[in-house]
């Protein structure tokens, strides 16, 4: 009798293990748009909720989109992907409240403003000058 049980508590005993297979991956654009929620939108989303102003009201939410699944590289080489942030305040969304870029090796996430980038810090009440020729793809190389 204690022979039929043996099969059952090794099947359980399998089951609880883990699997021992590696979690997928995020990819590239996977990282980058985690990096632009946490460096940029959640911090956003803090500094509104303690303010008391004339400015617009905070949106009820936003969603982050990584425009190109591509790298591309600025006249530097340095690779980056731009992003953009849509808004909801009511219903209906409103798309690319927010324009900009994200560079993969530093994780540094810029903003446009007018026709030129920013470090997001900006955004956040930070006096921070353009920097020349961020987001901006470089000539094709062969």
């Amino acid at each position: 009798m204690k022979l039929l049980h043996w099969p059952f508590v090794c099947a359980f005993a399998l089951s609880s293990i883990p699997s021992l297979a590696p979690a997928d991956e995020p990819t590239i654009a996977e990282r980058a748009q985690l990096r632009v929620e946490s460096g940029l939108v959640k911090p956003l989303a803090e500094r509104e909720s303690n303010r008391f102003s004339r400015a617009r009201p905070a949106p009820r939410e936003r969603r982050v989109r990584i425009t190109s699944s591509t790298l591309s590289i600025d006249k530097s080489g340095r690779a980056f992907l731009p992003f953009a942030i849509d808004v909801r305040f009511g219903p209906d969304w409103r798309e690319n409240d927010i324009v900009g870029c994200v560079y993969t090796p530093n994780r540094n996430i810029f903003v446009k403003r007018g026709d030129s980038y920013r470090p997001a810090a900006f955004l956040l009440g930070e006096n921070v000058e353009p920097v020349a020729g961020a987001c901006e793809a470089g000539p094709a190389r062969s």
